[in-house]
């Protein structure tokens, strides 16, 4: 299993340009299982996540390419409404193809989900809204199939802006019949940009980015092609790094208006930012002010997503920080880690009291999900001495080869697999 290898100390400096969104992604190759024709996609990054995708839809009977960053899918020969428990073990996203498969085959056969180890991740609030569009829905075990002959448009209130239900309904109400109306729908970039993929193929949606989603149902869908929009995560984990670092960086292709609630907590550290259309310019050169309160919520406020990279910047920060998760139980395991590398963090149930430190230091640490492992990057690139970040592959995940990534930043950082590893700390 791979590792990274980080030379911390040196501040970042340089442009780079962002890679299109997993988030938004995933859910869109799910949706070209709705297409009667081919659909192509740019910005697609190459990801774990994508190849797992791509491989359910290839098991599905569908026909893929991945060609740099252009993914194009056929799914006019597709047959299956199965997906393999296998593969959905490795991905969450996967369950994004419950909607498509029984809009377009009357039924779907799928397992629970996998994924990154965060929190209680429940697919409640998907299957209500399939209920609530004429599916029937039988569960044994972690096998959950769900069958209707005919799908009709139904007002579907949601308890929570969950994007996962909210893109689902979405998904399975482009070919229902009739109006379907999504109140307490959730309002992420990335459900605005499915609902205008959707609508490239044909589909008739309105209102993503508001709490308030109104599909009227379509008989057919197009092929079309699209390009998926910049990563927000990415993004941010590039600002954050940037900061903690105390480097000058400059981002293209970026979307500034996705990320307002981490420019704001930024610019309350200290750390300044320049915003010009689609580039953003971040440098900090003196050490980072606390932040007294940074709550995570449902988008447009601060992202679950982003909490841990922030916890690098203020855990160098002058004063006392205090974060606040609302959204995953599961999304403080970097603490311990951190807390190796010198970190002052005490944690009270979902809350992290954080006292800055004035140095990090590097030591072997374990990326225990996706954005704990871009956190751990951070906190090594900005440590004194060598940080070795294991479990990889959960970085890879949502990172197109970070250390690339970095690394054309001025970032001391390579991949090696272990037996490398182990041999240079002997």
């Amino acid at each position: 299993m791979d590792k990274l290898v980080i030379e911390g100390g040196k501040p970042l400096s340089g442009t780079i340009r962002i890679h299109g969104a997993k988030n938004a992604a995933l859910p869109i190759l799910a949706a070209s299982m709705l297409a009667e024709g081919t659909v192509t996609i740019r910005n697609v990054p190459r990801l774990l996540d994508i190849d797992v995708m791509l491989r359910i839809l290839r098991d599905l009977g569908c026909k893929t390419e991945h060609e740099d960053d252009r993914v194009a899918v056929d799914s006019s020969a597709a047959t299956s409404s199965h997906v393999p428990e296998s593969l959905m073990r490795q991905m969450r996203s996967s369950v994004f193809l419950m909607g498509p498969l029984l809009a377009r085959y009357g039924e779907v056969e799928v397992y629970q989900p996998g994924g990154c180890a965060i929190g209680e991740r429940k697919i409640d609030l998907h299957l209500r809204g399939l209920q609530a569009l004429g599916a029937e829905v039988r569960e044994t075990g972690s096998r959950i199939v769900c069958k209707a002959k005919k799908l009709v448009g139904a007002e579907i209130i949601l308890d929570f802006p969950s994007v996962g239900a909210t893109e689902n309904i979405m998904l399975a109400a482009v070919l229902a019949k009739g109006r379907t109306t999504i109140v307490g729908a959730a309002r992420e970039p990335e459900i605005q940009d499915l609902q205008r993929f959707l609508n490239a193929m044909g589909a008739q949606v309105k209102g993503a980015g508001t709490d308030t989603i109104t599909i009227e149902g379509v008989r057919t869908l197009r092929g079309c092609e699209f390009e998926i929009i910049p990563d927000r995560i990415v993004t941010g984990t590039v600002m954050v790094a940037a900061a903690a670092t105390r480097g000058d960086v400059t981002l293209e292709g970026s979307q500034p208006g996705h990320l307002t609630s981490l420019i704001h907590v930024l610019r309350r550290a200290g750390v300044h930012i320049e915003v010009e259309n689609a580039i953003m310019r971040v440098g900090a050169s003196q050490r980072p002010k606390a932040v007294d309160r940074v709550v995570t919520s449902p988008y447009p406020a601060f992202p679950t997503d982003l909490q841990a990279q922030l916890m690098i910047l203020l855990a160098l920060a002058d004063g006392v920080s205090i974060v606040k998760e609302t959204v995953f139980e599961g999304r403080f395991k970097h603490v311990d880690e951190l807390s190796r590398m010198g970190a002052d963090i005490r944690l009270d149930l979902n809350t992290a009291f954080i006292r800055g430190v004035p140095q990090l230091y590097g030591t072997t640490v374990e990326a225990t999900d996706l954005r704990a492992g871009a956190a751990l990057v951070i906190a090594g690139l900005a440590a004194q001495g060598r940080t070795v970040v294991e479990h990889v592959h959960h970085i890879d995940r949502g990172y197109d080869r970070i250390e690339n990534m970095f690394g054309s930043l001025g970032g001391d950082i390579v991949r090696q697999p272990f037996e490398r590893v182990a041999a240079g700390l002997r």
